[in-house]
């Protein structure tokens, strides 16, 4: 297993550095000039040119990517224009709340999703598999961000149920006392059940949102591998040998079928971490892909090329904990690796 984990993260070294080069280079091509934004639109071509200078934009290319490597080397991810905060902790402060809405989306798809599938599987043909067929194309064909206006109309604007789609909390709370930067955890571990109820329902549309996004992909793979599974030999030779329907289906058919669910769920995964951006800005979400996009808007380079390097790096660890999932689940790809 360590052999498996070390050659991952090797073959991951020259995708880190092309992420770094291609972000470097992008940043510096979109349009918009930086110093003209913050010089301000009463400011003389002569106060842009110090302002450039200030900021090492008037350097070749080249020299300008060499003091970025150089930094990077440091661990210094620059500084945020826009609010004068190392970009570093920025991301650190923030990383937290879009974890936190990206696991709780991706996990109240899988409650769904798996459970649904293996219905759909085992009860082809039944209202279930045709429900679960419209459910999952329903998720593909419904874009994230419309999705989520159309619950915060339904849920909050219409019925009242949900609270004012304006962040993580809402304005009578207070924000716990920072441990894990999971707010549903903090409160738990401080005793303070009225934020931690207040956090809960500030999360549930944002959560359901990313988990009708995610859980259409989910519960196809999982109904058309469990249905290959549920037609091969050993299946068929459990349910001979007189086994429970459970344990047929659980622990033989939708064992053997988790190779390609998990594949999928690291797919799905990476993909909510960029639909992430539309919801956090739908719900005022201040995670790191808001942030993100408010520097692009103004063409803050630093805060941009540190969310697309940290994207970067959750991807690969992601990636790296799937390998190591299927070695425990199949020991033949642990053995092939």
């Amino acid at each position: 297993m360590l052999k498996l984990i070390t050659s991952r993260l090797l073959i991951a070294i020259p995708s880190l550095i092309g992420v770094v080069i291609v972000t470097f280079l992008l940043t510096r091509v979109l349009p918009g000039d930086t110093a003209a934004y913050f010089a301000g639109p009463a400011a003389t071509p002569q106060a842009i040119a110090e302002i450039k200078t200030k900021l090492g934009l008037d350097k070749p290319l080249i020299i300008q990517f060499g003091d970025y490597v150089g930094a990077l080397a440091k661990g210094d991810l620059g500084t945020s224009l826009s609010t004068g905060q190392p970009v570093i902790t920025e991301i650190t402060n923030r990383l937290p709340a879009s974890a936190e809405l990206t696991l709780s989306g991706l996990i109240l798809a899988l409650v769904i999703a798996i459970p649904f599938g293996i219905a759909a599987a085992v009860k082809q043909g039944s209202w279930v598999d045709h429900s679960c067929r419209i459910l999952t194309t329903a998720g593909v064909s419904l874009p994230v961000f419309f999705t989520g206006l159309l619950l915060v109309y339904l849920f909050y604007f219409r019925l009242g149920w949900a609270p004012a789609p304006l962040g993580r909390l809402d304005a009578f709370a207070m924000a716990p006392d920072t441990v894990t930067g999971f707010y549903l955890i903090d409160t738990l571990i401080a005793g303070d059940v009225e934020t931690f109820r207040a956090a809960l329902a500030q999360l549930v549309i944002p959560a359901l949102t990313l988990a009708i996004f995610a859980l259409a992909p989910i519960a196809r793979m999982t109904r058309a591998s469990m249905l290959a599974v549920l037609s091969s030999e050993f299946v068929r030779t459990a349910r001979a040998a007189g086994l429970t329907p459970w344990k047929v289906i659980i622990v033989y058919a939708f064992r053997n079928a988790m190779l390609p669910v998990v594949t999928t769920l690291g797919m799905v995964f990476s993909f909510l971490l960029g639909a992430n951006v539309l919801v956090e800005k739908v719900f005022a979400w201040p995670g790191i892909g808001s942030y993100a996009v408010e520097a692009l808007i103004t063409s803050d380079f630093a805060p941009v090329q540190g969310f697309v390097l940290a994207m970067a790096i959750l991807y690969v660890l992601l990636n790296l904990m799937i390998d190591i999932a299927y070695g425990i689940i199949d020991p033949r790809a642990r053995s092939e690796a």
